[in-house]
């Protein structure tokens, strides 16, 4: 399964993430580039049921405002406001569909998978991913809840 999220550009004091919500992003952000579309594959709900053990697709496609020799992914979860590392196999964005260096005005389809480790504890969460320039600004970033579940 997959869902597709329409962008719908509202302003917000939140300008540092999109934030999906019943597949709708609800908030602008990132300056250093805008988010065109978002993929998760397989999440035909919200939040995504992310089994442990399993492995998750996600696509972005985004139009960067900045030139950038490179691109690097920081993902976290959200949990009681307090940030948690996640490990992805490959952070490097240029080794994730991007052809690098990233131009301005060029549109980019970024595709990453999002690995459940058994090790994850059972709860509900926010994951925030973000894609940086070589300045360490945001390219993009999304957040979206998810539901680790065994």
């Amino acid at each position: 399964h997959l869902y597709r999220v329409a962008i719908i550009d509202f302003s917000s004091p939140d300008k540092d993430c999109f934030i999906f919500f019943r597949f709708l992003c609800l908030f602008p952000g990132s300056t250093s580039g805008k988010v065109i579309g978002v993929d998760i594959n397989p999440c035909p709900n919200q939040p995504c049921q992310l089994h442990k053990g399993n492995s998750y697709t996600v696509n972005v496609t985004f139009t960067s405002n900045v030139n950038s020799d490179k691109s690097t992914a920081v993902v976290h979860g959200i949990v009681g406001g307090i940030p948690i590392p996640f490990s992805i196999p490959v952070p490097d964005g240029c080794r994730s569909g991007i052809q690098c260096p990233i131009k301005t005005g060029q549109t980019y389809n970024y595709q990453a998978s999002l690995p459940v480790k058994t090790e994850y504890p059972s709860i509900k969460c926010v994951v925030e991913w973000e894609l940086r320039d070589n300045g360490n600004e945001d390219l993009f970033c999304i957040k979206f809840p998810v539901q680790i579940v065994n």
